[in-house]
C-alpha cells in the first residue's frame, strides 16, 4: 500500500468518489453534495485558510484508492487544548487495522512537523455543527452534516490510540407526541417578563441578525475557551445567503433582554432528505431540478443546529422560552413531523436537561477522539470551563 497527497483534479475526484464505492451497499449512508466536501478545502470559499492549512491523501492498494484522511492546523485554535494540538477528519478506510494505521500515521507526522502534540478526530476544517465527531450508536440515515460511518471505525480510532475527549448526543423528538404542559406554561410565562422579547430571522434585515448571531455565539465559546477565535460576520452572513434555498426564516430564533440578544436557536430543515435522492452527490442539471422538486414536499424533519444562551442567563427559563417560540411556529407547519436536536456534548448537561424536558429521546452519539502523540503525557477529556465561574 502507499499513499498519494492529493493535489491534481482526478486526486480530488478520487477522494470524493471513495466514499461512494465504499457505501454503496449501505443504505443509511446519504451522499453529501461533491461540492459542500470540495469548498472545505478550498482556500476561496472557507475563511478558515487564512488563519490556517490543510491537506489531503488517498491510500492506494495495488492502484485502487481504499481509504483516504485529511488534516488540518487552525494557527488561532491550537491552543486552545492542554497541549498544542491539530485535527484529522473526513477519514474513509476499508476493514484493514493496517490501512487505517497507515492513513492516521501519516496524519500525525505533518501535524508533528508542524509542532503539535496531539489531534482531535474526525472534525472539520471549520465550525463542528458540521461533519464533526465518529457515529458510534445511533447507525440511522443522518441529519444533515452529522457523519455516518462504518461501526468499525470505532476499533480503527481506539486502537490507534485515541480517546474519548468528549460524547456528542442527538435527540428526536416526534412533533405529534406534543410537548409537556407544565414546561409551556413556565415558558408561557416567562416569555411575557418585562424586558424580553424573541424575534426570528429574515433576510430583509440579514446584516442585523449575523450581528445577533455572531456576537451571541462568540460571547458563549469564549466562555468554554479563554483564548477562543471569535465567528467573523462575513463568515456567517456568506452561510446564510449561501443556504438561503432551505432556510426557513421562522425556524430561526433569538432571544433579547432590554433589546440586547442574549440567545439564540438556529433551526434548518433537513436537506439531507433531498440530497438522498440525488444519489450521486453531483449537482447535475437534472439533479438541481430534483432538488427544487423535492424541496418542498420530502422535508417532514428539522435540525437544530445551534442553541445557546448567555451563562448569566441559564437559570433564567429563558432558553425555555426561546424553544416555545420554536414550538408554536413548528404547530404551524403540519409537514415538519420531527426535530432533531442536535449535537449536546456529555460537557453540557444542562442543555441534555432541556431536550430531556421537551420530549426529547437520545437516539445518537458521535465521539470526538483526541490522540496525544507522546504516550508520557496526561490524557484530559473535554469539561465545561464556565461551570462554576461568576458573572
Amino acid at each position: 500500500m502507499n499513499l498519494k497527497e492529493v493535489i491534481t483534479s482526478f486526486d480530488k475526484k478520487e477522494f470524493l468518489e471513495l466514499p461512494k464505492r465504499l457505501y454503496k451497499n449501505e443504505p443509511n449512508w446519504i451522499c453529501p453534495l461533491d461540492i459542500e466536501i470540495d469548498g472545505i478545502f478550498n482556500p476561496e470559499s472557507n475563511s478558515n485558510f487564512e488563519h490556517g492549512e490543510a491537506i489531503r491523501w488517498l491510500l492506494y492498494d495495488n492502484e485502487v484508492v481504499v481509504g483516504r484522511i485529511a488534516a488540518f492546523i487552525d494557527k488561532i485554535k491550537v491552543n486552545h487544548y492542554k497541549y498544542p494540538t491539530g485535527g484529522c477528519g473526513f477519514f474513509e478506510c476499508i476493514n484493514n487495522q493496517e490501512a487505517a494505521f497507515m492513513l492516521f500515521d501519516t496524519a500525525k507526522r505533518w501535524l508533528m512537523d508542524r509542532g503539535m502534540k496531539a489531534m482531535l478526530g474526525p472534525v472539520n476544517f471549520g465550525e463542528n455543527f458540521n461533519h464533526w465527531g465518529l457515529l458510534v450508536d445511533g447507525f440511522m440515515p443522518q441529519g444533515y452534516g452529522m457523519p455516518y460511518n462504518f461501526p468499525y471505525y470505532k476499533a480503527l480510532f481506539e486502537n490507534y490510540g485515541f480517546k474519548n475527549y468528549f460524547e456528542q448526543y442527538s435527540f428526536h423528538k416526534v412533533l405529534a407526541d406534543g410537548f409537556p404542559e407544565r414546561m409551556l406554561k413556565f415558558a408561557e410565562y416567562t416569555e411575557q417578563r418585562p424586558g424580553y422579547s424573541f424575534e426570528h430571522f429574515s433576510f430583509e434585515r440579514v446584516d442585523d441578525f449575523v450581528g445577533y448571531f455572531v456576537e451571541v455565539y462568540n460571547t458563549i465559546w469564549s466562555a468554554f475557551h479563554d483564548n477562543y477565535s471569535p465567528l467573523k460576520d462575513k463568515d456567517i452572513r456568506e452561510m446564510l445567503v449561501n443556504s438561503k434555498s432551505v432556510i426557513d426564516e421562522e425556524l430561526i430564533w433569538f432571544a433579547f433582554d432590554k433589546g440586547k440578544p442574549v440567545g439564540l436557536l438556529v433551526v434548518m430543515p433537513d436537506v439531507n432528505q433531498v440530497i438522498s435522492k440525488l444519489g450521486n452527490g453531483k449537482l447535475t442539471f437534472l439533479n438541481k431540478l430534483k432538488f427544487l422538486f423535492y424541496r418542498r414536499r420530502a422535508i417532514t424533519r428539522c435540525r437544530a443546529f445551534v442553541a445557546g444562551i448567555y451563562p448569566e442567563y441559564q437559570n433564567t427559563g429563558i432558553i425555555g422560552a426561546l424553544f416555545y417560540q420554536l414550538i408554536k411556529t413548528l404547530r404551524k407547519k403540519p409537514h415538519q413531523k420531527e426535530i432533531e436536536l442536535s449535537w449536546v456534548g456529555d460537557y453540557n448537561p444542562k442543555m441534555e436537561t432541556i431536550y430531556e424536558k421537551i420530549g426529547g429521546k437520545k437516539m445518537k452519539t458521535h465521539i470526538t477522539y483526541m490522540h496525544l502523540f507522546d504516550s508520557s503525557l496526561s490524557f484530559e477529556r473535554f469539561t465545561n470551563e464556565f461551570e462554576g465561574k461568576k458573572y
